[in-house]
């Protein structure tokens, strides 16, 4: 099973997109801060990397400097973050990042478009089916949640 770590402070957000991943086949690995982030992309070694930008104590380009200064390019680094302004894609793209979604996620597509980002770098995706396909009918297990977020800080 591909292991993803997700560094994410919002705890809905961190919900959504862990029960989105762990639904198409991954294991998570959380992360509330970006200091804790670096800590767990080391010890772990997870197959991909979730990252969202604005964390409370330093932020997603930091961790993702130092994630890159200790562990090398090899793993794949998605942003995911509310950041939208002209640029910040190609800032973060131009930083090391590998992908980029921005926030609200739809969550229809979203394990998609991550899967993209990891297929490209060659990582073997979490299950055998295409994420853009729900097979039970509901993106989140229990039906929790079935739209997008949009928590922006």
């Amino acid at each position: 099973m591909k292991r993803a770590l997700v560094i994410e402070d919002q705890a809905d957000n961190m919900v959504l997109i862990c029960r989105l991943l762990e639904k198409y086949g991954y294991s998570t690995i959380q992360a509330t801060s970006g200091l804790a982030g670096v800590e767990l992309a080391l010890k772990e070694r997870p197959d991909f990397i979730i990252l969202d930008i604005q964390l409370p104590d330093v932020d997603g380009i930091e961790v993702l400097r130092r994630i890159r200064a200790e562990a090398g390019s090899h793993v794949p680094v998605i942003a995911m973050t509310s950041y939208a302004m002209a640029g910040d894609r190609e800032r973060l793209l131009a930083a090391g990042c590998d992908g980029y979604i921005e926030k609200p996620i739809n969550t229809k597509v979203v394990v998609s478009q991550i899967e993209q980002v990891i297929r490209r770098r060659g990582v073997e995706t979490g299950h055998g089916g295409s994420a853009g396909d729900d097979p039970d009918g509901a993106l989140v297990p229990n039906g929790v949640v079935d739209e997008d977020i949009d928590h922006r800080r």
